[in-house]
């Protein structure tokens, strides 16, 4: 039997772990910003991220422990749009379909819960399984930006993909469906 996947709120006590996963090789190499080298940097930032009305944050646990983070960026736009990003950090938790549930689960939360008409999301070209990850939940391809991220002293394309709300209605259940029967959601 697969892990359940549920997200909860980040709290105040989140700050340590989400310090560490941060600063993990695996984690780092996909994100386009450099992680924080020191931890009052990091809770300086932890802090004002918490109390921005524009962004919000989840904790993906699989059975209960948490594995992983994503968050909504962009919350006030009048556009009713923001942009996302996610990563698993438990090593034991990737390729085990965590990501999948936590965009599912995130996308109601988006489309559902916070009203939004429009997540996008930037990722790295080369990252073929958060591409992929992200094309399984309904995300297309808006664009393509040469060199468009400086990372490790290297210039990187970025991928733009995005879904509508009703987009991701269209596809919600067969989604859904799928990853109840993989018995990592709820049905």
């Amino acid at each position: 039997m697969d892990a359940m996947i549920d997200l909860r709120d980040l709290v105040a006590d989140d700050s340590e772990r989400l310090f560490a996963w941060r600063r993990q090789g695996e984690v780092n190499r996909w994100m386009s910003d450099q992680p924080p080298q020191a931890w009052g940097e990091h809770q300086a930032a932890f802090l004002a991220f918490m109390a921005d009305q524009d962004r919000r944050g989840w904790i993906i646990n699989r059975d209960g422990q948490p594995v992983g983070f994503l968050s909504l960026t962009g919350l006030t736009n009048c556009n009713r749009r923001a942009e996302w990003g996610w990563y698993i950090a438990d090593a034991d938790a990737r390729g085990r379909g965590v990501g999948r549930a936590a965009e599912a689960l995130g996308l109601d939360k988006a489309f559902d819960e916070l009203g939004l008409q429009k997540v996008s999301a930037e990722v790295f070209a080369d990252n073929e399984a958060a591409l992929k990850a992200q094309a399984a939940a309904g995300f297309r391809r808006e664009g393509y930006l040469r060199r468009h991220a400086l990372k490790d002293g290297q210039f990187r394309d970025v991928v733009l993909l995005a879904i509508l709300a009703e987009e991701w209605g269209a596809c919600r259940a067969r989604v859904r469906k799928i990853l109840a029967s993989a018995q990592l959601i709820a049905a």
